[in-house]
């Protein structure tokens, strides 16, 4: 495990093998597994599960409730939500969780919204908005995020 010198890493529930960049925030409590790459100007929550060999590239944000599967590539500034109807100072309130299946790839700048599953080696597009669940292998892309074809397994 690396960790740079200028983030704040708190959790101590972190795996063999994984780099934690600079400016990067993780929170007690957050599960991070082995051989992951957490890029700088990230931000890790406590109530978040993430996989082995997971990359988050820089201006990420994985809030509570969200589950990261192995082998998922998150691009960078990809913003996830957990509040459907957000407003300032209201924290006493379940937040919506977000899974994120085995070998997913979300593209540069895609929203995911609260409430989503996205699966097993789907890919999304750079720039989506993904409004609902994502099947297993789909392809999707645009605003509303919709299927646009399949990943083959090997992929």
């Amino acid at each position: 495990m690396k960790i740079h010198p200028l983030s704040d890493v708190n959790s101590k529930e972190i795996g063999d093998g994984t780099r934690i960049w600079q400016y990067a925030v993780v929170f007690n409590g957050a599960k991070i597994g082995k051989d992951c790459n957490i890029c700088a100007h990230t931000l890790i929550e406590s109530k978040v599960i993430i996989g082995d060999r997971v990359t988050l590239k820089s201006g990420v944000y994985i809030w509570d409730n969200i589950t990261i599967e192995n082998d998922v590539f998150v691009g960078p500034c990809v913003a996830f939500t957990n509040d459907k109807f957000p407003r300032s100072k209201q924290h006493d309130k379940p937040f919506d969780s977000i899974y994120v299946k085995e070998g997913a790839s979300i593209g540069a700048n895609a929203t995911i919204l609260p409430g989503i599953t996205l699966g097993k080696k789907c890919m999304i597009g750079a720039g989506s908005v993904v409004t609902k669940d994502v099947p297993d292998y789909a392809v999707v892309y645009g605003n509303p995020a919709k299927i646009m074809g399949n990943v083959k397994d090997e992929n």
